[in-house]
């Protein structure tokens, strides 16, 4: 199409002036159709992404994850040493027992309130022995802490009679029982130990001493 100015100097060049126009218009019109089915595509295409992936969230522009960490559990050592502490401290080395055994031969306990008759009944051996513990060997903090320990479970778990063998000091120095008075002042010193007596000869004789120890509230 010329882009020449016409002159119009008759009818013919009248229509020629109309078509030109007419074909400018239609050109511009292809143009604008093409230009909206290009969009119309792209918009098109646009929706199915979304219908087939849903909506995308861009990422976040961090190029590390931080992950939380679990809190570690504080082991209660505070209270560990409380408890140890309280093993240590319940019982100790400086009470006098001996007015609180009874006169015999055999210095058996009863606490007060406690009847003859149950000393009588575990020196026959009517109460079974359900649990022992064992001195041999140890020092007097080690036996110590191992009897108030010993004494303490037992009766949380609902023992009754246990056997305390704290031997006869054969292997000691001047061959002197050196834990049996001391066990004894310890075992007194329990609230846990109704009574205790010393063992039959098949139980131990003169080296254990057999403890009943009140019944569990639990």
């Amino acid at each position: 199409m010329s882009n020449k100015p016409v002159t119009v100097k008759s009818l013919a060049d009248l229509k020629l002036v109309k078509r030109e126009i007419e074909a400018q218009a239609l050109q511009q019109a292809a143009l604008a159709a093409e230009l909206a089915r290009a969009r119309l595509q792209v918009a098109s295409e646009k929706n199915l992404f979304i219908l087939a992936a849903g909506v995308v969230k861009p990422l976040p522009e961090k190029r590390r994850v931080l992950l939380k960490k679990e809190p570690v559990a504080p082991r209660p050592m505070q209270y560990e040493q409380d408890e140890k502490a309280v093993l240590i401290e319940a019982i100790s080395d400086e009470f006098d027992v001996g007015t609180l055994l009874d006169v015999d031969d055999l210095l058996s306990f009863r606490r007060p309130g406690i009847g003859p008759d149950v000393t009588r009944k575990l020196r026959r051996g009517d109460w079974s022995i359900q649990r022992q513990l064992d001195l041999h060997g140890l020092r007097r903090d080690e036996a110590r802490e191992q009897l108030s320990f010993f004494i303490r479970e037992a009766h949380k778990h609902g023992i009754r009679c246990v056997r305390v063998v704290h031997g006869k000091g054969l292997g000691s120095p001047g061959k002197a029982p050196v834990l049996k008075s001391r066990v004894h002042s310890w075992l007194v010193q329990k609230q846990e130990v109704l009574a205790f007596v010393q063992a039959k000869p098949a139980d131990g004789g003169g080296g254990a001493l057999v403890v009943l120890l009140m019944a569990s509230r639990g």
